[in-house]
């Protein structure tokens, strides 16, 4: 009698190995390539929006600040002109303290070369140059006068005779006078 095994019989199963034809292998290999191409190109988009975003943030970081610092620019421009102008009121005021007794001594110099036969219509000082108008009775007391201030600490020579005109008497039995003009500069140890 034919015995027919109804139990199945562990047989190995043999497996079959995938194979895959050419163009499949290109087709998945193109995919591999053009899903890292993309996923390459998505990251370069993603880095390059993030620095731009960086950057704007920076230009708008750099503005506020520039606004900032221009204000503080302005505020050093008017702290420097009050400065300066404070300097100069400084120095003004310091100039007028060396000047308050120059004019003292020169009237008192001038008054001492003054001839009794003599008096000043005008005395002007600019800067270092005084320049004296009066009237005199003689040449001798004009002579005399700038002598003394020659001899005078106070100026240096030479001391000018600028002009010298002879005034007619305004009437009969009256001397003539002479008017004069004398320039003299002041000496510059004494100016000070």
């Amino acid at each position: 009698m034919i015995k027919i095994n109804l139990l199945a019989v562990d047989r190995e199963r043999t497996k079959r190995k995938a194979t895959f034809q050419i163009g499949q292998k290109i087709t998945a290999g193109c995919s591999l390539i053009l899903v890292a191409a993309a996923l390459g190109i998505g990251w370069w988009y993603w880095y390059l929006q993030s620095t731009s975003a960086d950057l704007d943030q920076q230009i708008v970081d750099a503005e506020t600040e520039r606004g900032r610092l221009q204000n503080v620019i302005q505020q050093v421009q008017q702290f420097e002109a009050q400065r300066a102008q404070l300097q100069q009121r400084v120095t003004l005021i310091e100039q007028l303290r060396k000047g308050q007794t120059g004019p003292v001594h020169l009237l008192d110099e001038v008054s001492r070369a003054l001839p009794d036969s003599m008096w000043l219509t005008t005395l002007a000082q600019k800067v270092n140059e005084v320049v004296i108008d009066g009237r005199c009775t003689s040449l001798t007391a004009l002579s005399d006068f700038v002598a003394a201030l020659e001899a005078s600490n106070l100026f240096e020579r030479p001391v000018e005779i600028v002009d010298s005109q002879v005034e007619p008497a305004a009437s009969a039995g009256l001397q003539e006078l002479i008017r004069f003009s004398v320039r003299a500069r002041v000496a510059a140890e004494k100016a000070d």
